[in-house]
């Protein structure tokens, strides 16, 4: 089931990329795709050949599967992580075992690569908007949380449990990529008290004393929420989005283990942003 689930983000240059790393004698349909992928000659193949860039060579899922299998590698070698606590501040954290267990599940693997490679290429356009003065044309970004907030508010019911599912998504894409940028800027550039309305009354309670990355999380975990309970419970990765709300600090914490170690230098490059 797990290389089915593969199958459908990869395309034909990356199974012949992944064949030839390989050395596959077979059909790499029909190989277990995911040792491929977590093979430390793929990540060999694919990220040290000086001067070629990456997406070059794989698709962005490719790309993101490789280094989401090789953090989880390194993680289970890591003594410590430098652990984001301010904008440009780490301090060592020896806790590692909560970022292994969440990196041991498969389908956990799947959804940080299907997350990393969904941000390369971004939706945004313009939504009617009723306001006092009649309607009003407003900008659209997957990349705005305020804006995804009012989309939810907007679209029909049916709908909702898709937007609210970007929504965690893009908190988790902030607060794990681009942590300085979430903890620091964007609070400061969007109106706070808009999305502290969006959190629960505990938490709006205690927003007001923390910083832009624990109120995205909050938000996040609660979007995460929201789309679970209304995902068709038949979908393999409906679960995963209960376990993401659950553990939504130990998700961002991989990401930021994966950003510090392998993406800082190409962030801007490859999503655009931050």
């Amino acid at each position: 089931m797990l290389s089915s689930l593969y199958l459908e983000h990869l395309s034909d240059s990356d199974l012949a990329f992944l064949g030839a790393a390989g050395e596959s004698r077979y059909d790499v349909r029909r190989a277990p795709l995911e040792a491929l992928i977590d093979s430390p000659q793929t990540f060999r193949a694919l990220f040290t050949m000086p001067g070629r860039d990456p997406l070059l060579r794989g698709s962005p899922f490719l790309i993101f599967a490789v280094l989401v299998h090789r953090v989880v590698r390194d993680l289970g070698q890591a003594s410590f992580v430098e652990e984001w606590v301010g904008p440009r501040q780490r301090v060592p954290v020896f806790d590692t075992g909560s970022l292994r267990d969440f990196g041991a599940d498969p389908l956990r693997r799947l959804f940080l690569a299907e997350l990393l490679a969904s941000y390369t290429n971004v939706a945004s356009g313009s939504t009617m908007v009723k306001t006092t003065r009649g309607w009003r044309r407003r900008r659209f970004s997957e990349l705005d949380p305020l804006r995804l907030i009012e989309l939810a508010e907007l679209v029909p019911q049916a709908d909702r449990p898709s937007v609210y599912r970007r929504l965690g998504d893009l908190s988790l894409f902030l607060t794990g990529i681009f942590p300085d940028y979430a903890g620091e800027r964007l609070v400061a550039e969007r109106d706070r008290r808009q999305l502290e309305r969006a959190l629960g009354g505990a938490d709006r309670e205690r927003a007001e004393r923390h910083d832009g990355v624990w109120l995205l999380e909050q938000l996040g975990r609660r979007a995460y929420r929201i789309a679970q309970h209304g995902a068709d419970r038949q979908t393999t990765m409906a679960g995963v989005l209960a376990e993401v709300s659950e553990n939504f600090a130990a998700a961002r914490r991989v990401l930021n283990f994966l950003t510090d170690r392998y993406l800082f230098p190409m962030r801007r490059q490859w999503f655009g942003t931050g």
